[in-house]
């Protein structure tokens, strides 16, 4: 973003939003909490409810299945009856289901919930950045730095929050998380004006015709591979760590603040100086190496390895992210949608097959196969970098994201 400095405490600085922005970056923290929210409390679940590993991990994939096929149906919505309102039925669904989850007697009945968990938070999240970029003041690198910022701080506090609340009961989370959101759907009525709507609506296959693009095809199915790595780290480590709620919560919570650090910070500079392309092929071979350092390791390397991975994760959101974004002419949200269309099935996959492989082998073996999977992931940049060069010439990284958001905020 040549130009825009977004620590300039200007008119357009960081710190210089208006409440809507506020409001919903702060809605956007509590929604990424609920993503980790349940790592530190899975072993206490799989206690509370007499569940084996494999049951438990599936709040996981519910969650994220649904959300998968919820990114084909978010613009749509969005594209009908406008950003302000979509917000505020994904929070609403948030706080229902979230509550819902808090009371559930059956592994069964929370898995369900998740799944509506899983719809309120793919409306909202797929439609914050739109949000927020559209209502900053200033240019848009404030914006997707403040974005961005609550993404790695909801990642980083989602654990602890479980932990705090889910030292005394593993339902107490839930019922706190509804009580956040509950708040977040009041402030954004309070201080968020609708949005113009785009000119286009959008159908609900355009994200699908959108794959259609090579470049656009090999993101996500880079980002596919990735993913089963990284939600096999954040579901299936828990159980090997077996560690105290508050124990395992800080663990994640050192893991969540390097995936924000990376992100925000170093990724940027990283691809400056190296270009796009050969950053995430490093730091997803990295994630592979750490992969299996944490399944081979003693228990120290493996808390050790858990918050490494934390490093490489987040400058691997980042690239992603950004090549999403640019590297194909479809509409910026609709391109995204089929992106997290694609790789959100494996972050349903991988928390259900990781116990499975264990079952069937050994504690080693599922860190084996998300580390090759990582290195797949390496492999499809690797032999599609033509297609990809498009947006990842080298970058003068975020030029492509600049352009990105600025589509959203049409």
């Amino acid at each position: 973003m040549q130009g825009e400095d977004p620590f300039d405490q200007g008119a357009g600085g960081i710190l210089r939003q208006p409440k809507a922005v506020w409001a919903t970056a702060g809605a956007s923290v509590v929604a990424f909490m609920g993503i980790g929210l349940v790592d530190p409390i899975l072993p206490s679940i799989a206690k509370g409810l007499e569940a084996t590993p494999s049951q438990v991990s599936l709040l996981f994939t519910s969650y994220f299945l649904i959300t998968a096929v919820a990114m084909l149906v978010t613009g749509f919505v969005s594209s009908r009856i406008g950003g302000r309102r979509t917000l505020l039925a994904g929070l609403a669904l948030v706080v229902v289901f979230a509550a819902l989850s808090g009371t559930s007697s059956s592994v069964g009945e929370l898995v369900g919930f998740r799944a509506g968990w899983g719809l309120g938070n793919a409306l909202f999240v797929s439609t914050s950045l739109a949000v927020i970029v559209g209502a900053a003041a200033g240019g848009s690198a404030a914006a997707i730095l403040l974005y961005e910022s609550a993404l790695g701080l909801g990642m980083a506090c989602g654990p602890l929050l479980g932990a705090l609340l889910g030292d005394a009961s593993w339902r107490y989370p839930f019922f706190g998380t509804a009580a956040l959101m509950a708040i977040g759907f009041i402030c954004i009525t309070a201080f968020l004006k609708e949005q113009p709507r785009p000119a286009r609506k959008t159908s609900l296959l355009d994200p699908v015709r959108a794959l259609g693009h090579g470049g656009l095809a090999s993101v996500a199915a880079s980002a596919f591979f990735y993913n089963y790595a990284f939600f096999t780290i954040l579901a299936f480590t828990p159980f090997v760590l077996d560690m105290t709620p508050y124990r395992s919560g800080a663990v994640f919570f050192a893991w969540g603040l390097l995936l924000a650090v990376f992100s925000v910070l170093v990724a940027p500079r990283l691809q400056k100086r190296f270009g796009s392309l050969k950053v995430l092929g490093v730091s997803l071979v990295l994630l592979a190496v750490d992969l299996l350092v944490l399944g081979y390791g003693d228990h120290t390397a493996a808390v050790v390895g858990t918050i490494v991975s934390g490093a490489y994760i987040g400058m691997n959101n980042t690239v992603y992210t950004e090549l999403a974004l640019g590297v194909s002419d479809a509409p910026r949200p609709v391109a995204s949608a089929g992106y997290n269309f694609v790789r959100w099935f494996a972050a349903a996959a991988a928390p259900y097959l990781a116990p499975k492989i264990e079952e069937w082998s050994n504690v080693h073996i599922p860190f084996v196969v998300a580390a090759a999977t990582a290195v797949i992931g390496a492999v499809v940049v690797l032999a599609r970098r033509t297609a990809l060069t498009h947006e990842a010439r080298e970058l003068e990284p975020r030029h492509a994201t600049e352009d990105g958001v600025a589509a959203f905020a049409d």
